[in-house]
């Protein structure tokens, strides 16, 4: 979906009849960090896409480093 400036990997948005189900934007990079990924979330305002939104959101960064085949992930609750 586009979003503040760009596109979000992926974004869930629960159904009304789960009003304690939070949305989630999830930004996916490659052999970077899982900050970085939630600084772009950040940066391009993808939550705008949620501002109709009246619920719980969950920012989620994710990275997976080639070399070492592990990833990383963080999770911050965006305030509004």
């Amino acid at each position: 979906m586009p979003t503040g400036r760009g596109f979000a990997d992926l974004l869930f948005i629960p159904k009304q009849e789960f009003p304690d189900v939070p949305a989630m934007i999830l930004e996916l990079k490659w052999n970077q960090s899982a900050e970085t990924a939630l600084r772009q979330i950040k940066d391009k305002k993808y939550d705008s896409i949620l501002d109709s939104y009246h619920g719980k959101v969950l920012l989620v960064g994710i990275n997976y480093d080639k070399k070492s085949k592990s990833h990383d992930c963080i999770i911050e609750q965006l305030v509004k």
